[in-house]
């Protein structure tokens, strides 16, 4: 494994959020890194690439699961790196100073894309109906 450039532009130095980081329905133990009541719940790593991309981040998507990740589905997998600093260690966007920053900007955004706006609603509340008619059938049989 080559060592880590100094580089602060360079693709190794980028910072990486796991949709994990996010989630509100993650524990602190599972990895989520910002407090419950401002996470999202369940962010793709497609959600997160657009509030970025929308926010004018330079980005890199990988293809690669979170360690701590017990679920090996698909919609699990991802990880976004974002550029922080460039060439000459000046940030790149002053909405962006830490790592926190971005996490905190990507768990107030992706509420507000339009994939959210239509899917939230009706979606959960009929997949949550739909659940509890299936369990109770099961049970008074």
């Amino acid at each position: 494994m080559a060592p880590l450039s100094d580089n602060p532009a360079d693709k190794d130095r980028y910072i990486c959020i796991y949709p994990a980081y996010v989630n509100s329905k993650k524990t602190l133990a599972e990895g989520r890194r910002i407090p419950s009541e401002k996470a999202v719940e369940n962010p793709t790593c497609v959600e997160i690439r657009d509030v970025l991309i929308a926010a004018g981040a330079n980005i890199l998507v990988e293809n690669s699961m979170y360690p701590r990740e017990w679920n090996r589905d698909v919609t699990f997998r991802g990880r976004v790196r974002v550029q922080m600093k460039q060439e000459d260690g000046t940030l790149c966007s002053d909405k962006f100073a830490t790592r926190r920053d971005v996490m905190m900007y990507v768990a107030e955004m992706i509420p507000k894309l339009k994939t959210r706006s239509q899917k939230g609603g009706g979606a959960d509340s009929g997949s949550q109906q739909g659940e509890t008619g299936k369990k109770s059938k099961k049970k008074r049989k």
